[in-house]
């Protein structure tokens, strides 16, 4: 068969029944791995208040990982979203809701806030990253098991563990990772 012949043959292309039941299989696919990349991996979040200002300010859009604690428990700086825990829902907060808030103590941790400063085991703490210094005061108490004390960044300005207690680590479901928005302050979130 010359090359001008193979042209004249007719093409045996799939009915078009056939390819649409193949991209309606291709786009159930992508969308069942997208759920589970949400539910189990990672997933957006935007942020409603200032109370994290000045890490992290209204508007702000994140990808918040659920993966690493399934691994380790939280540590000290580290950024969570969590479900509000039993004492918000009692103030009205509804299960659905989400609050994203600094880690300060760690099981068995004492924390207090005195003279403008948090205090983690009778240290103070640097924190580069707060709006001004809280203006309030803590009384020295301890992180329980299972438990962690987490503070908005805005100290004044956030409803936070020194308002309604300590979030149960169950609660949290997971890390704020990286900022993808706005794109002048694109990158990942640090500790500090």
């Amino acid at each position: 068969m010359t090359p001008e012949s193979l042209s004249n043959q007719p093409s045996q292309a799939k009915p078009p029944k056939s390819v649409l039941r193949e991209n309606a299989q291709l786009v159930l696919v992508a969308l069942f791995v997208a759920l589970l990349l949400r539910l189990f991996v990672a997933e957006p979040r935007f942020i409603p208040s200032n109370s994290m200002e000045p890490t992290l300010k209204v508007g702000d859009r994140l990808v918040v990982e659920k993966v690493s604690y399934r691994f380790h428990l939280p540590q000290r700086g580290d950024i969570v979203v969590f479900e509000p825990p039993e004492q918000l829902l009692q103030f009205g907060y509804r299960k659905q809701q989400v609050f994203i808030k600094r880690v300060i103590g760690l099981p068995g941790q004492r924390i207090a806030v005195r003279s403008g400063r948090v205090w983690v085991n009778g240290q103070p703490l640097e924190e580069p990253y707060i709006a001004a210094a809280p203006t309030y005061q803590l009384p020295d108490i301890q992180v329980p098991s299972g438990t962690v004390f987490v503070m908005g960044d805005n100290r004044n300005n956030s409803n936070d563990s020194h308002v309604w207690g300590f979030l149960p680590i169950d609660n949290i479901v997971g890390r704020a990772w990286f900022r993808f928005y706005p794109f002048d302050r694109i990158g990942f979130l640090q500790k500090t």
